[in-house]
């Protein structure tokens, strides 16, 4: 039998790398206090760049959680079967620190490091929906100090417990949320689920909830309507003793993307539950959570946007057309460049903002200010620009890239998730207005950062008086919101860029996103920019 052809010009794979090799995100670490972390940036970044970690995710992705309502006997066991990669990607993030360990962690720089191990973790998305929610619940479980006493040192220890028990009897605990309803969705107060208080102090509560993810957690952050008004509520799926609580899971729901993670309906048939904080404050209190996973949002984002950048590069560095390798012609130079200064700017700015929220936890109050107005904007433009950047990061590696058995199909599928998860453009870019309206210091901790790189550069001061004179008058704010929040996190990452990023990156940034020098597709830089320095980021050339 003859061989019809044979393979060659084919790109190698990209097995073996390590995804902490990453100079944008380790000199962000050095920046804002975490170097003491690198050397276990680096032992996580060569596992997750590796060909066991990468079977994992695609096992886990591929082999999709499946619910089980009843048992034999009819039954109600409300469990969900995970392929067991799943959990090997569990144990790895929980042994490292990446869910609730920094709370534990009195070191400066604790949850800056954190975050970047949550972007160097970057083998699944999927999993990250818990380990990020575990990491948020702790702030607002606070609210309730003798629960937070009890529970706290289970979400920030490194062991990864799946077993359904008793909370008090595991080794460690992994939480979730459980916020929006079929009628309202980020309109929360709409909310019609019920606390009912009872005699023992705990509350019972009825009625459902429309998206949570992670049904296995061990404890669910709930907004429900006690007599006091939308009240949070803490809500455990295995009762002190033992006994399953009444969470019934109605199904899991159908994804574009991030199959890994069990996401489901469920309803609350008498659950018991204990009030966090105040009956009638419960969107205050769970807003400290709010905050924490919106920042994963734009880690997350940052690193789908990295890895996506990086296997473009990697297929433009080893792939031939036309008598030369795709990375050596002018116009896929033009949009590799055009995409990593895309990746650093997110990068960069992500690192400003989990310094400023390291900052702020150990009560820093102007750092406080910066992270509540940049997160939100960040977060609506990062989460926004990431998908796209990644469709064109897909269409580097031409046919190949729409291809399943090539890891960029399943980054581009996840990215969508972070602009809607925490809120959706909308809901971003007015919470953004509401900040500037109701707490105005945020907006003047702003100014203040911008202003810093005042004077470099004349595209960015121009940009920056742009800005001004938008924010000068609130006259139709609310149509302008995206508009104007749009300018604000470019002249955010340009300011970050100027004062922190390589020279060639910041002219780049510049010279498009702030003067306008640009078109409406990546890879449209405009001409006179220093592109190697820019590529040479992208990872290593293999000659």
């Amino acid at each position: 039998m003859g061989t019809t052809h044979t393979v060659f010009n084919q790109v190698p794979d990209i097995a073996g790398h390590d995804t902490a090799d990453h100079p944008a995100m380790l000199e962000g670490v050095a920046r804002e206090g975490a170097a003491w972390a690198v050397d276990e940036l680096h032992e996580l970044g060569r596992l997750a760049g590796s060909a066991e970690a990468r079977a994992w995710a695609r096992l886990a992705e591929r082999n999709a959680p499946r619910l089980h309502t009843h048992d034999r006997y009819g039954n109600h066991v409300d469990q969900v079967e995970y392929d067991p990669a799943y959990h090997r990607l569990m144990e790895v993030a929980v042994s490292h620190g990446l869910h609730g360990a920094p709370w534990a962690d009195d070191r400066p720089g604790a949850h800056v490091a954190r975050a970047a191990k949550f972007m160097t973790w970057s083998a699944d998305a999927g999993h990250g929906c818990p380990i990020s929610m575990t990491y948020a619940v702790v702030p607002a479980l606070r609210a309730n100090a003798e629960l937070s006493a009890q529970l706290e040192p289970l979400l920030t220890n490194r062991e990864y417990d799946p077993t359904f028990a008793d909370p008090a009897t595991k080794r460690g605990l992994i939480a979730g949320m459980s916020m929006t309803e079929k009628q309202g969705g980020s309109d929360v107060r709409a909310n019609t689920t019920t606390a009912t208080p009872q005699s023992d102090g705990t509350y019972r509560l009825v009625g459902h909830k429309w998206f949570t993810s992670a049904p296995m957690s061990d404890l669910f952050l709930t907004l429900a309507q006690a007599p006091g008004g939308l009240s949070c509520i803490a809500v455990p799926r295995v009762l002190p003793g033992g006994e399953r609580n009444p969470l019934r899971l109605v199904r899991l729901k159908d994804k574009l993307g991030n199959t890994s993670n069990a996401s489901s309906e469920i309803e609350y048939d008498d659950a018991v539950g204990w009030l966090v904080g105040e009956e009638g404050r419960g969107v205050r209190t769970i807003v400290e959570m709010v905050n924490m996973t919106r920042l994963d949002c734009v880690i997350g984002s940052a690193a789908g946007l990295r890895s996506a950048v990086r296997l473009a590069a990697h297929h433009a560095r080893h792939r031939e057309a036309f008598g030369r390798r795709l990375v050596d012609q002018p116009l896929m130079r033009n949009v590799l460049a055009d995409l990593q200064v895309e990746s650093e700017a997110a990068t960069t700015a992500m690192f400003r903002l989990a310094g400023a929220n390291d900052r702020a936890i150990r009560g820093d109050e102007q750092e406080a200010a910066l992270r509540r107005i940049a997160l939100a904007v960040t977060k609506y433009h990062v989460c926004k620009r990431a998908p796209m950047a990644a469709g064109e990061a897909l269409e580097c590696l031409g046919g190949n890239g729409y291809i399943e058995d090539f890891d960029i199909a399943r980054i581009y599928r996840e990215l969508p998730l972070l602009s809607i998860w925490e809120g959706s453009g909308n809901v971003a870019a007015l919470d953004a207005l509401r900040a500037m309206s109701r707490e105005p210091h945020t907006l003047e901790a702003f100014a203040t950062e911008v202003e810093q790189a005042s004077g470099a550069d004349s595209r960015y001061d121009d940009a920056l008086a742009r800005l001004m004179k938008e924010l000068a008058s609130f006259d139709d704010i609310e149509l302008r919101a995206r508009r104007v929040v749009e300018q604000m996190a470019l002249v955010f990452q340009g300011s970050q860029l100027i004062m922190h990023g390589p020279p060639a990156v910041a002219d780049a940034f510049c010279a498009s996103r702030l003067d306008r020098d640009w078109g409406d597709a990546f890879g449209t830089l405009p001409p006179g920019l220093d592109l190697t320095p820019i590529i040479d980021r992208t990872g290593p050339d293999p000659r």
